[in-house]
């Protein structure tokens, strides 16, 4: 079966991304399914947006009436400073316009800027439904919950947030795949009775937020999760920490985060950086793919990277060509790379150049 190509919050590489355009744009262009990461407003209403900061991507600066709102605050584990969704009721959100993140290095996408309002889950709905009509694909969305343990703190629950819009929407089907870098909130959305399929997310580098939270020095790293005994145990349902003294002779289980999925299993897949599925030698050039699909696959579980971009600053430099960032490189190599790795799915920022190496191979 072929890899699924998903729209990395939408048609990113073209228009300012979570814009009601990236989105519908992500579907001309043969992608399967779009992601949207989800944050919280104020009012409790699931917004989409890269962070919960959102400075970057909307023109909340310039906004006068919400200048005092401008703040600093620890968003797990980090300092961040700016304007954050969950100070704004959905209301006052609505007034905003999107704007391009990267502006310097997709200078073309700035035209967009200021064109477009900001979305929630319950407009995504509606947009995938409306594609759907004119394509014979089946259309699907993986959302991403963004920092879960943060948002409960602050009494907004992201689970039980998203699995009411999920149920108003009708989506509670398996067109819907939900995503996060914190296991519990895995677990939490799956014991609100939301369908489809789970993927943990995972750095090449640190540790789950939640389980930081709950372990401490005790917390599983991600690359301890990717080892073949922590893939089963996420497989089976036991994602937990090491016991007290740092030996991984035996685990403690979170009640947080253990949890059984469809079938009686852990979670669905997981989702890799891109820099973990391409194998490197001493000197730093791509090899090939590393043993990590075959791996996830050996555990039962499904497996996904991200992200597929074709500027020089975002690949390999294996396939880099030239020194201007924002040129396109040789990704058509390194995407085959990774397409041929035997991985279930990509996340793309240009859909389009990835469903092209990918019907190639096919």
């Amino acid at each position: 079966m072929q890899p699924i190509v998903i729209g990395h919050r939408g048609a990113s590489g073209y228009r300012p991304e979570h814009t009601r355009s990236a989105f519908s744009l992500a579907f001309a262009l043969g992608a399967d399914a779009v992601e949207p990461d989800l944050v919280a407003t104020r009012d409790g209403v699931l917004v989409i947006r890269h962070e919960n900061e959102i400075s970057g991507t909307t023109d909340v600066a310039t906004r006068a009436d919400f200048m005092a709102r401008r703040t600093q605050k620890h968003v797990d584990g980090q300092l961040v400073t700016g304007w954050f969704t969950e100070d704004f009721t959905w209301a006052e959100l609505s007034t905003l316009r999107a704007r391009e993140r990267l502006p310097a290095l997709r200078q073309s996408n700035t035209t967009f800027d200021d064109q477009q309002p900001i979305l929630r889950l319950r407009d995504l709905f509606d947009l995938v439904d409306a594609a759907a009509e004119h394509t014979d694909r089946a259309l699907g969305i993986v959302a991403e919950i963004k920092h879960a343990n943060y948002f409960a703190a602050l009494g907004l629950p992201l689970a039980e947030l998203f699995a009411t819009e999920v149920s108003e929407a009708g989506w509670n089907t398996d067109r819907l795949t939900v995503e996060s870098f914190e296991p519990s909130a895995l677990a939490q959305v799956r014991a609100q009775g939301v369908r489809g399929k789970r993927i943990f997310l995972l750095e090449d580098s640190g540790h789950p937020a939640d389980q930081l939270a709950e372990f401490g020095a005790g917390a599983l790293s991600y690359a301890e999760h990717l080892t073949t005994d922590g893939l089963a145990n996420l497989a089976a349902g036991r994602p937990g920490s090491r016991v007290s003294g740092g030996t991984r002779s035996s685990m403690a289980t979170s009640t947080a985060t253990s949890d059984t999925g469809r079938d009686g299993r852990g979670i669905d897949g997981i989702s890799v950086p891109k820099s973990l599925i391409l194998e490197t030698d001493d000197v730093g050039d791509v090899a090939g793919a590393s043993a990590l699909v075959d791996d996830a696959h050996a555990a039962g579980l499904e497996i996904y990277c991200w992200t597929l971009r074709p500027e020089n600053k975002f690949l390999a430099k294996t396939f880099q060509n030239g020194t201007r960032k924002a040129d396109y490189g040789h990704w058509q190599s390194e995407f085959r790379v990774i397409l041929e790795s035997g991985i279930d799915g990509v996340f793309a920022d240009h859909p389009d150049l990835a469903v092209h190496v990918r019907d190639e191979l096919r």
